[in-house]
């Protein structure tokens, strides 16, 4: 009874079954017995899984379904939805990964036994995971501090309206519980100012959710214009704080609708091992709601983790779903904390971690700023990715918080809120490193702050990273490294690294090789010498003097000088060069002069008559898909460039493209038509494209694509009703000729793709050198002789 619970929709039907949408509907109308539907809408029915998979058993059509997606059908089709069906398989994926006996006593037996059974056994790993550090060291040189997940009685991962939480019943105790130990951030004498619920959601970190949430009780704020009588914010900085754990043991209700999803996971896990399963569901749920986060990507991660060195205790003040931390190469010893205002997250990034190593695990739920989980830690290294520009950090409620050492944030310098928490809780001659936006280097109102960073030794590296290194995509993002100063350096230096000619084109992203052979070299010379040698472009020790201006701009593009003169006229000639070859291919592939014909009259046919006629399949390109291939764009096609797009997970079926296809921009009024080649082959479909796969032994492929292209074949085909032209594909006419005759025509096509594609190519060499060569004469990198 259980199973039925679970719910699918169409498109998740025809993924089991291995066929199309389109069958689903036949088999719909069809056959009586088909399963009828238990929700969704009159257009987007869903159905029981568990009907669905008997009655496409009975049909003999569920012998080949992966897997791995019957278990992702039962995760996004849980009554409680994705994110507790995540919590509740990575706790059970857990159990297994430490205890795999207990979990095969446990569900040796109906489902009902398995719910009961459950939640002491998980009980006790969770404890031995996630349990209390009280009176443990929190990191070197710092005093000892209680235990991250501790706390009363408070809502837990899962908790829903009108429950106490994951846990709420007081004689099964909660994973973590323990005393709670002094907090900065709290009031015991009122209501904390520093601990609303968590209002710290609009905007996304690395996996935290964009949707903004409205407090339920709003804070105090306090009044920063008298500060001779501090508010409570001042008064309370030593008050407790009550800590919310990040995870909770489900109980034996919450797990009862989960026993299909967990005996799957558990298959998934014999399968692959529990934390790859783990590991794929995710994965796989991040991917189908890329709007709902912002992710670290891996690259990044490690990229970070390695600035930081390596570390004992290592702290993400906002965590996501744990990426940073994860990217942390493991020791023994090792302690992970993480907190997170997403209490799903939290809870996610607590498992992720716990299946990715054996370090002790410390999560917390709370707004870090307003609410910080770890008052007395001083870590050996912080990783963080904070949220970007957002106004409501608390500006008013901690004006006068101990944490401010190097100034007081202004309001549109959250940022700057991140960096000093960061270095609040490092051990003395820790490392942060943190992802900025490029504004928070130049922006005027928090030139003060960066000036005392600098100035204290604390700012030691800035990196520019290269367009698309992390989302928002189109902006260079920053990389700052910085270290809790043991000692006032002898002569204080910045290290300042440029990586943005490592951009990829489109949407690839950067070569991220380049960028952390480039970054990490400089950072270690810089570490061992403190004054690596300049490379002209890419990286310059910088003195703190020659930032301490009017306006403190740590842009590293502002302060690196221009390329050597050797390797400016090495890399011209080298454009040079390679110029000249492609003139020479250019000339090569030339076409020969025009042989005058008389105009042909040859009996036309249609696009839309040869798919009638089964000469070729005619598909559209979507808007998303369950496949996680490049995607061709209609602007690839129309630059003759690589895949470069992506698109959103979701039930549509993507359009995956072969060798032998021609695609077709709808939009823009050009006359362009793509024979898709070997490299292409397998990209998914974009948006306003049109694929036509011919029947080869009827249609050849360049035959097609080149009378395509004409310019009065367009014309006619071509709506212009509205602003945008549009093209119907199958309007686009032929000629009836034998295919001998078509791969006669289709030689003379590829012949002229060639050579445009050679003066494209030319055409951006020119381009390339005009600008090396303005740039080499302004600067006085070359000569004028």
């Amino acid at each position: 009874m259980q199973d039925n619970a679970t719910e699918v929709t169409a498109a998740g039907i025809a993924r089991l079954a291995g066929v199309g949408r389109a069958a689903v509907s036949n088999w719909r109308r069809r056959h009586a017995d088909f399963p009828k539907p238990v929700g969704g809408t009159e257009t987007s029915p869903s159905f029981a899984l568990a009907e669905v998979e008997a009655w496409l058993r009975k049909q003999g059509k569920l012998a080949e379904v992966p897997l791995r997606e019957r278990v992702w059908q039962q995760l996004v089709g849980h009554p409680e939805g994705p994110l507790t069906a995540l919590v509740h398989a990575g706790c059970v994926l857990l159990l297994i990964h430490e205890r795999p006996t207990v979990w095969l006593d446990a569900s040796a037996g109906s489902d009902a036994r398995l719910a009961a059974t459950l939640p002491g056994a998980l009980e006790e790993v969770l404890a031995a995971r996630f349990g209390s550090v009280r009176g443990r060291r929190t990191g070197r040189g710092g005093p000892g501090s209680s235990g991250v997940n501790s706390g009363a009685a408070v809502p837990g991962v899962n908790a829903t309206p009108g429950t106490a939480g994951v846990n709420p019943d007081p004689a099964t105790p909660s994973v973590n519980a323990a005393l709670t130990p002094p907090a900065v951030n709290s009031s015991a004498a009122e209501q904390p100012v520093n601990t609303p619920p968590a209002v710290h959601r609009t905007t996304a970190v690395h996996g935290t959710p964009t949707t903004p949430t409205t407090p339920t009780t709003p804070a105090t704020p306090a009044t920063p214009s008298t500060p001779t009588t501090p508010t409570s914010s001042a008064a309370t900085a030593n008050a407790p704080t009550p800590r919310t754990p990040a995870l909770r043991t489900p109980t034996g209700p919450q797990l009862l609708p989960s026993a299909p999803l967990l005996r799957g996971a558990a298959e998934l896990a014999a399968e692959t091992g529990a934390r790859q399963a783990f590991e794929f569901l995710l994965g796989r749920h991040l991917d189908a709601n890329p709007r709902q986060y912002t992710l670290t990507p891996a690259e990044l991660a490690g990229l970070m983790a390695d600035l930081a060195g390596p570390a004992r205790t290592v702290l993400d003040p906002a965590c996501g779903t744990g990426a940073l931390l994860r990217a942390v190469d493991t020791r023994p010893g090792q302690e992970l904390y993480a907190q997170d205002s997403a209490p799903d997250l939290a809870a996610l990034t607590a498992l992720r971690l716990a299946l990715h190593s054996r370090a002790g695990v410390r999560g917390a739920v709370g707004d870090t700023l307003r609410a910080d989980a770890h008052p007395e830690l001083r870590a050996d290294a912080v990783l963080c990715h904070p949220p970007f520009n957002e106004r409501n950090w608390g500006h008013d409620e901690l004006a006068y918080d101990p944490r401010w050492e190097y100034g007081f944030p202004a309001r549109t310098e959250s940022e700057l809120a991140w960096v000093q928490h960061a270095l609040a809780r490092l051990a003395d001659g820790g490392c942060a490193v943190l992802l900025m936006p490029p504004a928070a280097a130049s922006r005027r109102s928090g030139r003060r702050i960066r000036a005392d960073l600098l100035r204290r030794g604390a700012l030691r590296a800035v990196v520019a990273l290269p367009v698309g290194a992390a989302p928002p995509y189109n902006i260079p993002l920053h990389v700052w490294v910085l270290r809790r100063p043991d000692r006032t350096p002898a002569s204080p230096e910045v290290l300042l690294v440029d990586t943005g000619r490592f951009a990829g084109e489109g949407r690839g992203g950067p070569d991220w090789p380049a960028v952390r052979e480039a970054v990490l070299d400089a950072w270690r010379a810089f570490e061992r010498a403190g004054r690596p040698a300049d490379r002209p472009g890419l990286a310059r020790s910088v003195p703190v003097i020659e930032l301490l201006d009017d306006d403190v701009d740590l842009a590293p593009a502002r302060h690196l000088p221009p390329a050597a003169v050797a390797d400016g006229a090495e890399q011209l000639a080298a454009v040079r060069e390679r110029l000249g070859e492609t003139l020479r291919l250019t000339g090569e592939l030339t076409p020969p002069p025009a042989a005058p014909a008389p105009g042909a009259r040859w009996p036309l046919t249609t696009i839309g008559e040869l798919a009638r006629g089964g000469a070729l399949m005619m598909r559209t390109g979507g808007n998303g898909g369950h496949a996680r291939v490049p995607v061709l764009t209609d602007h690839d096609v129309l630059a003759a460039a690589a895949p470069s797009g992506t698109l959103p997970e979701s039930e549509e079926e993507a359009v995956l493209t072969e060798p032998g296809d021609v695609v077709v921009p709808v939009l823009g009024g050009g006359s362009v038509a793509r024979v898709i080649d070997d490299a292409t082959g397998g990209a998914a479909l974009g948006r306003n494209l049109v694929l036509l796969r011919p029947d080869r032994t009827a249609l050849d492929p360049w035959f097609l694509a080149g009378f395509l292209r004409g310019t009065a074949n367009n014309r006619q085909a071509s709506s212009y009703a509205s602003t945008a032209t549009r093209l119907d594909v199958r309007r686009l006419q032929l000629p009836r000729l034998p295919l001998d005759e078509q791969r006669r025509y289709g030689a003379r096509f590829r012949a002229l793709e060639e050579f445009e594609r050679a003066l494209r190519l030319a055409g951006r060499l020119g381009e390339q050198l005009v600008r090396g060569m303005y740039d080499g004469l302004t600067d006085g990198t070359v000569a004028p002789d």
